[in-house]
């Protein structure tokens, strides 16, 4: 599937290229759009659902996401992600909670210039 055979006007100010392609400022932004897109994909939710969860998680923020380089749009994509694999009970919160921690220690035992790798 390729984001241009989903209504991406649903996701609210999602930035874009003059081409109407997503655009990212960093590669976690690309990533968490990917694999939001798999997800679908496999059928883990229909788009309308992850529609309506982004709006909600945008609502709720009030975060500004205009005109810049996404970041803030994307930390809510990534929130609203979590929650509704959380309410779907994909995933639970505690385990997302577990995965981030794990990231996040690993990130801080990383090489500045080194790929992030967890620890088993």
């Amino acid at each position: 599937m390729k984001p241009s055979d989903l209504d991406l006007t649903a996701l609210g100010p999602l930035p874009l290229d003059n081409a109407g392609a997503p655009v990212f400022a960093e590669p976690w932004q690309a990533a968490a759009f990917a694999l939001t897109l798999r997800l679908h994909e496999t059928g883990a939710f229909a788009w309308s659902e992850w529609a309506e969860a982004l709006g909600r998680e945008l609502s709720a923020s009030r975060a500004d996401c205009g005109p810049n380089d996404g970041g803030a749009y994307y930390e809510r994509w990534l929130a609203a992600l979590q929650a509704l694999l959380a309410a779907k009970g994909i995933v639970s919160a505690d385990e997302l909670l577990t995965m981030r921690d794990a990231w996040a220690d690993a990130y801080a035992h990383t090489p500045h210039g080194q790929p992030v790798h967890l620890r088993s």
